[in-house]
């Protein structure tokens, strides 16, 4: 197929593709914890800031890009924007980590707070909500969200090599379906070239019980994990068990109807938490899901929201317009936590999961997704580990090698030609395959053992060594006024927000749920 797809002009229209990031990143106190201070009011209004908002807490702060067709662009707009946060953190530091710095227990972590209007509190009760579930700590766990589209006029030149007659907007969402249940399945490679916690410190665990090995008095880790973010103790919700919750990927229509149900079905063990107790809420409902986002899954399709639109009517409304990868570690070793290689690797990996014949994924299916998944997460790099597939136990190593021989061709479409950046990046993940030490978290573990450090030096070290790097360089006149003036912007339209807001609390949530809501946030 990608013969024929480049024989058709396909490489010159993937120049088109999109790319976009999300990333994480606690802000730390220079004792080493949490930040308990507010989200900077330098930055804007983390409501409706378009590039510099929060996450769970409101010490977890969230860089977002713009979808671009240049990675480098990409990364190059990252840079600017952690630049413009770094002049405004004070003797704060951007944790250079998925895992977290030093917690002292669930209730020392502030939820993320968004001012006064009923939006503004809806995502405040939503992330106590998940405090409550889940508990507060795995919730600042941080990540790189990698966001991914086709462009217009390759999936015009596809569909027409599949002589697929179906209508366009729905021949891109199956299509993307299928995608996303084969990145599903060899979902594990991410971990395992890109992961970057293997180790933790101890105050994350907060004295539960784990077969975590001891590195040091205050460092746990597994000797050949990959991403302990990805793995049992990092963060995963659970509603399959005891409530039969998991989210089928059969079609978009499939995906979208199990998502709904989960929103709409009580859960016993929620109920018992209280929706609004006394005068405040805990939770936004006592349902399997408060809403769509609370669903943990390494990659979900996605759809650009209206001003309080719901994820699955979106998704319904006007179908799949990217794809979002979550399965990625803040990377200890790239100031910006991801790197270009490792986005052109990811554009690759997207275009071969999309050309591959993609079956629908049946329970004993899922379940060796899942398994492969947490293995890798925990053992990844341990030698002669075996994963399942279609039933049979297969070595990490030979399928691995599989996978990358089968994606040269992707590349090539994607640079045109045998020799270009895809398919050197490739070429370059296929070294960890056969040299593990090359990955970032065997790279981690054995910087600690060179210097004697636990997680906690090595992370406070590299958060260190990449602010002093942002705070050296500098910013473009003109982009520093962009920032500035979308700080401005952002904190003006949140105030129009506050004052538009005509019925109380109880009511906008009735009419969220229920579809009542404007479809446009005031602008002034």
């Amino acid at each position: 197929m990608p013969d024929r797809l480049h024989r058709a002009g396909a490489s010159a229209a993937l120049r088109d593709n999109r790319i976009g990031l999300e990333k994480e990143s606690l802000r730390v106190a220079p004792d080493g914890r949490l930040a308990k201070t507010p989200h900077p009011a330098a930055l804007g209004s983390a409501l409706t800031h378009p590039h510099i908002t929060t996450d769970f807490s409101e010490a977890l702060i969230e860089l977002v890009t713009p979808a671009l067709t240049d990675p480098r662009a990409v990364l190059d707009f990252l840079r600017e924007t952690h630049v413009f946060v770094n002049r405004h953190l004070g003797d704060e530091r951007l944790w250079a980590t998925s895992m977290p710095c030093v917690i002292e227990g669930g209730a020392a972590i502030p939820l993320a707070r968004y001012g006064t209007s009923n939006a503004a509190t809806m995502k405040t009760v939503y992330r106590r909500g998940l405090g409550n579930r889940y508990g507060r700590v795995m919730q600042v766990i941080a990540g790189v969200h990698f966001n991914f589209s086709f462009a217009d006029a390759f999936w015009t030149l596809y569909q027409a090599e599949r002589d697929d007659r179906a209508e366009p907007g729905f021949f891109r969402s199956e299509a993307q379906m299928g995608m996303i249940r084969n990145l599903q399945r060899i979902g594990w490679l991410v971990p395992y070239l890109f992961g970057a916690s293997p180790a933790v410190c101890d105050s994350f665990v907060q004295g539960h019980e784990t077969d975590l090995e001891r590195f040091d008095p205050h460092t746990l880790y597994y000797p050949h994990a990959t991403s302990l973010r990805l793995g049992d103790i990092g963060y995963q919700n659970k509603q399959e068990e005891g409530t039969g919750m998991k989210a089928c990927y059969d079609s978009l229509d499939a995906y979208v109807r199990s998502l709904t149900w989960a929103i709409e079905t009580p859960c016993p063990q929620y109920e018992t938490i209280g929706v609004k107790v006394g005068e405040r809420y805990e939770q936004l409902n006592a349902n399997v899901l408060q809403i769509e986002n609370e669903y943990y899954s390494t990659v979900r399709p996605k759809q650009i929201t209206e001003w309080l639109e719901k994820p699955t009517h979106a998704l319904r409304r006007r179908g799949i317009r990217y794809v979002e990868l979550r399965s990625l570690d803040v990377n200890l070793y790239e100031p910006l936590g991801v790197g270009l290689e490792q986005l052109e690797f990811l554009e690759t990996l997207m275009l071969y999961a999309l050309l591959q014949d993609s079956p629908r994924i049946a329970a004993r299916e899922r379940r060796d997704i899942d398994e492969n998944q947490v293995l890798v997460a925990h053992r990844g790099r341990e030698p002669g580990l075996r994963l399942a597939r279609d039933r049979e136990a297969v070595e990490l190593r030979v399928w691995a090698h599989e996978i990358l021989d089968g994606m040269v061709g992707a590349a090539e479409l994607l640079d045109g030609g045998s020799d270009g950046p895809h398919v050197a990046s490739l070429r370059r993940q296929r070294e960890k395959i056969d040299h593990p030490d090359l990955t970032p978290s065997a790279r981690m573990l054995a910087e600690m053992r060179e210097r004697g450090e636990g997680f906690f030096a090595l992370a406070w070290r590299w958060s260190e060594t990449h602010r002093q790097a942002f705070r050296e360089a500098r910013l473009d006149p003109e982009q520093s006024a962009f920032f500035e003036r979308l700080a401005a912007e952002s904190i003006t339209r949140r105030q129009a927000i506050e004052a538009a807001d005509q019925v109380d609390f109880d009511t906008f949530l009735n009419d969220y749920f229920a579809g009542r809501v404007p479809s446009q946030a005031p602008t002034h």
